[in-house]
Order: structure tokens, then sequence, then C-alpha cells
């Protein structure tokens, strides 16, 4: 396994939606001063050498704050800049491919919904589930939402850690308690926050009260 369950404590994932003519470089390093531990760099409709470019500036701000970097879906990306990893959902490439693209060393996320998706994607080398979405949520359309009780089983089905994802806010993290997650991935929460330094302290502090 080529990550820590605390790396999971508070998984970050960028979206450009709420820039208000900021970069997301600025924004990544507030969340990353504020304690995220972990950054997934999301991009749906960048260019791909635009794309290469904001990779690049994001990784050495990660490597400056020693948190883990992953791109979403995007594996030739992660490959060309030396990511430390590769996030990938059920419709993308399977985990086992992903592996032999990127090689032993790297970190593979594998989104998942069921407790056999869970299980497939442990057995061909996920070394942590994204499993929501655990509560409603508007920045991804397409969603579907899983259930406490899902979300305990695949916990207690696996080996690996898994983060929880989807509609989690400050005021709601407290009801993952008892699930076995270790930790949380938030888009908006974080990036649509008007101070992301000081949300991304609080949601820290929630997570942790979670965990006990």
């Amino acid at each position: 396994m080529n990550c820590k369950s605390e790396d999971l404590l508070l998984y970050a994932v960028t979206d450009r939606s709420w820039l208000n003519g900021e970069s997301l470089c600025s924004q990544v390093e507030k969340a990353l001063k504020g304690g995220a531990t972990f950054l997934q760099l999301r991009e749906k409709e960048l260019a791909e050498e635009q794309f290469l470019r904001e990779a690049i500036e994001i990784k050495e701000l990660c490597k400056r704050y020693h948190v883990p970097f992953v791109i979403n879906d995007n594996v030739n990306i992660a490959c060309k800049i030396d990511a430390d990893g590769v996030h990938v959902g059920q419709s993308d490439m399977d985990a086992g491919n992903v592996r032999e693209k990127l090689g032993t060393n790297k970190i593979i996320g594998v989104s998942a919904q069921t407790v056999e998706q869970a299980l497939l994607a442990e057995r061909c080398g996920a070394d942590y589930l994204g499993v929501g979405a655990v509560f409603p949520t508007g920045t991804k359309l397409d969603a579907v939402e899983v259930s406490y009780e899902t979300l305990k089983a695949i916990c207690d089905a696996v080996h690996i850690p898994v983060v929880a994802i989807g509609g989690i806010a400050n005021d709601n993290i407290i009801q993952l308690k008892g699930s076995g997650v270790s930790g949380v991935a938030v888009v908006s929460a974080i990036f649509a926050s008007k101070d992301i330094e000081a949300e991304t302290k609080e949601l820290c502090i929630k997570v942790r009260e979670m965990l006990k």
C-alpha cells in the first residue's frame, strides 16, 4: 500500500468553479496551510497543455507541504509529471490497468459505491477507496448516494483505507462516526469557502472529533 490512513484525514479535491479571479494554485496553497492532508487535482474541461502546466505547479506546491498529490482520471498526465498517483472512477480505467501503467510505487485510488466494487478494486491493486456520495451533493451531478450502512459495510469488507465523499461539510461530518472511514474528501466545503484556510482548519478539527 502506497499511502497511509493518516494521509487521508482531510482529502481536498479541486474545483475551479469558485476561483472568482484567484488562481487555483493560490486556493490550493490556502487549503494546504489550513491542514489538508491529501490533494486531488480534478480538471474535466481544461486543455491538455494548460492542465499539464497547472499539474506541475500544484505538484511542486504539494511537495513543499509534504502532502500526497494525485490526478483525477488522467493517467497520462499523472505519468508525464510523475504525480504521486491517480484516482479513477468506475467508468474509467480499472485499477489493474492503471497499476500496469503507473508501476508499483504510485498511489491508486478508486471510487466505489458497493461492497462488490470495493473488493474488486482492492484485488486489482487500489491503495484506497473513495466512497460516496454519502450526503446529497451539487458538485457531481451524476453522483449516486451511498447509505451509512453501505459505507460501513465497505469499510468492514476491505483492508485498505476508505474516504467518504459527497456533500460533506462541517455540520454533518459527525454523522460518519463509527463507519470505519479513515477520513473525508471534500470539494465545495473547502474551495467554495470565503476563507479557505480557516475553513480547512475547522474541517480538520471536525474530522478528528469524528474519528475518535
